[in-house]
């Protein structure tokens, strides 16, 4: 071999097929070897010559001498019907090889403009036409946001559900409202379980958030590994004492993750979150300064953390705790029933009992941190609460972040108590509050053990999925590899490529009431157009033979004008309906509908002119 340059150009003797194959490579010297002729010149085949290329397709060897593993070409779809470009209503769809898994179902909360609705779930359509395909639904936590549209689901397929102890206890009782729970498949699993349905392998790792029993999901399946961290932090020192399981999402990384989603809330903060634990010392200073006052303390009705830190607080204070808000004292029963809460017997009183003791010796904890115009605090606050009056006694703790877009509503519920006399310290103030999603560096460490070859930020608004896109390439994800999804697209992930797929069906139904669905776009419009303009109405009647109006027009109106202050141009607009009416008459319209759209026209140009306002405009018209 050491003389292979120095003879290249003499002719070389036949080689035994033992000792030099087609195949062959010459690796230690970095040489091809190529097939040869008798004559010694290099062989050509048909196929390499209609290439133009003077070779042979290489072995399946690297240069170390060690067999190529083959890529997996077998993809995985991810097809998101909530929880992008929003906070909150997340749902997640994987399927491969035709089997199908669901992570999350929560709910949104209405914005302002969305009137008389209740609830905001994710587009179902999706889901249920797939319904025989789908194995089972996996929770990662108990947050509104991730179980708060599951009754909804159930009620149109009767999917299994997996989910950790404390969450099916609180799905219990969401689904025992919905009359489901007798129908309901639900499976306790735990931290490190693995559940097979259909192609897919699901285990649970546990993560730190803002309530117990939060998990991460590692979906395995035929294309590989995909990790969905859930709503998460990075925890050091957690009130229950369980740290997230960074060992094993490291073993995950070193076994090959194809993708990670990730946690995007806290994208634009730097830094690390801070542990649960510091919100308890600060409630021991605050609450010792309160100099004889009675506490109220606002927070989410699901920060079981948090309310348990207000309960040591208050025990080592010998204050007595009252519950105020459904929510709130549902989450805390079953919460303690389970064992996740620990409650010393006689601390907890009755919230119509908080009056039989001083106020230095009370607490009550309640709900509407948010604003809510519901809540329990909105309604101290404007005097509206059946069992509790804000006076200058009472020291407010308002102990959450307001979510974006309830700024303005939380505060006007702090100014209202602030008239009440009340002290008040929220958030900005003190360390009342720390988040329960990862900020920067955590995000970082993430990626770091994951080790993902694609990523897709999700569980945020656009400003945060664009801000941990951007972490995940300073991480060395490249930017090719990075995806920004929006609900209702199907993202392809294999070991090719990662790309938008498709769409699929998305939106957002609404609840009001016992109604879901029924309310639409067309109805929040009417919706607005009352609220901000009112209502005119036009009643007549008229015969039913000769089409004569037997009585009316009437000339009602709700929302537009103080009728004692307005009756001459109220008067102006019924002579008009009557020379309408009366056109039509001459011209022998007596069909309803004709007569309806010229009293609507009438009627809105001739309120316009004389107010500039459109209200809504409807006839009325009633066969005798």
């Amino acid at each position: 071999m050491a003389n292979l340059k120095k003879n290249e150009n003499k002719p070389k003797a036949p080689q035994n097929k033992t000792k030099r194959k087609a195949s062959d490579t010459v690796a230690a010297q970095g040489k091809k070897s190529y097939p040869r002729n008798s004559d010694g010149k290099k062989k050509t085949t048909q196929k390499t010559q209609s290439k133009g290329k003077n070779y042979t397709r290489k072995p399946s060897q690297n240069q170390k001498g060690k067999k190529r593993t083959k890529k997996n070409n077998i993809p995985i779809n991810i097809s998101f019907l909530g929880g992008l470009n929003e906070v909150g209503k997340n749902m997640t769809l994987y399927e491969c090889q035709g089997d199908m898994i669901l992570v999350d179902c929560g709910l949104a909360f209405p914005d302002p403009d969305m009137l008389g609705v209740d609830l905001v779930i994710p587009d179902f359509t999706y889901a249920v036409q797939n319904a025989d395909k789908i194995k089972g639904i996996f929770i990662t936590h108990g947050h509104e946001d991730h179980i708060g549209g599951l009754a909804y689901l159930l009620k149109e397929m009767n999917v299994p559900a997996y989910s950790t102890r404390l969450t099916i206890g609180l799905i219990e009782g969401k689904l025992k409202e919905h009359k489901l729970l007798d129908k309901a498949k639900l499976n306790v699993v735990n931290p490190g379980d693995k559940v097979n349905l259909g192609c897919f392998e699901v285990e649970l790792i546990h993560v730190n958030h803002s309530i117990p029993d939060a998990v991460a999901l590692a979906i395995k399946s035929p294309a590989g590994v995909v990790i969905q961290t859930g709503d998460f932090k990075i925890d050091t020192t957690p009130i229950d004492g369980g740290v997230i399981d960074l060992p094993r999402l490291g073993e995950l990384g070193n076994e090959g993750v194809l993708c990670l989603l990730s946690d995007s809330t806290n994208a634009a903060k730097p830094g690390f979150t801070e542990s649960e634990s510091k919100v308890g010392e600060t409630f021991g200073t605050l609450f010792a300064k309160a100099n004889g006052k009675r506490l109220i303390v606002a927070t989410f009705a699901s920060n079981i953390h948090r309310v348990q830190q207000i309960i040591d607080t208050a025990e080592k204070l010998g204050r007595k705790v009252a519950l105020s808000g459904r929510s709130l004292e549902n989450v805390v029963t079953i919460a303690a029933e389970l064992g996740y809460i620990k409650i010393p017997d006689g601390i907890l009183v009755g919230i119509d009992q908080i009056n039989r003791y001083p106020s230095d010796k009370m607490v009550v904890v309640t709900t509407g941190s948010q604003g809510e115009p519901m809540s329990a605090l909105y309604r101290m606050a404007f005097s509206e609460h059946r069992k509790v009056d804000i006076g200058p006694n009472d020291y407010v703790i308002i102990s959450a972040t307001p979510i974006p877009g309830n700024e303005k509503m939380v505060g006007k519920v702090v100014d209202e108590l602030l008239k009440q006399g009340a002290e008040v310290v929220y958030e900005r103030m003190y360390e009342v509050h720390v988040s329960g999603h990862a900020c920067q560096e955590e995000l970082k460490i993430m990626m770091s053990l994951t080790k993902p070859k694609y990523f897709i930020p999700v569980h945020g608004e656009q400003k945060h999925l664009r801000k941990h896109a951007s972490l995940a390439s300073s991480m060395g994800i490249e930017p090719s590899n990075i995806i920004i999804a929006d609900n209702g697209k199907t993202i392809e992930v294999s070991e090719n490529a990662i790309k938008v797929a498709g769409e699929v069906t998305s939106g957002m139904v609404f609840v009001d009431g016992t109604g879901v669905g029924d309310v639409g776009s067309v109805v929040l419009r009417d919706r607005t157009k009352l609220a901000e303009d009112g209502i005119v109405i036009i009643v007549l009647s008229m015969d039913g033979a000769t089409g004569d109006v037997i009585s009316g027009p009437e000339v009602i109106t709700r929302g537009f004008v103080y009728v004692r202050e307005s009756e001459q141009m109220l008067d102006q607009t019924r002579r008009l309906c009557e020379d309408v009416v009366a056109d039509c008459m001459y011209d022998r319209i007596t069909d309803h509908g004709t007569i309806k759209n010229r009293l609507r026209d009438a009627v809105s140009k001739h309120i316009y002119q004389t107010t500039r306002r459109s209200p809504m405009v409807l006839p009325i018209i009633m066969e005798v």
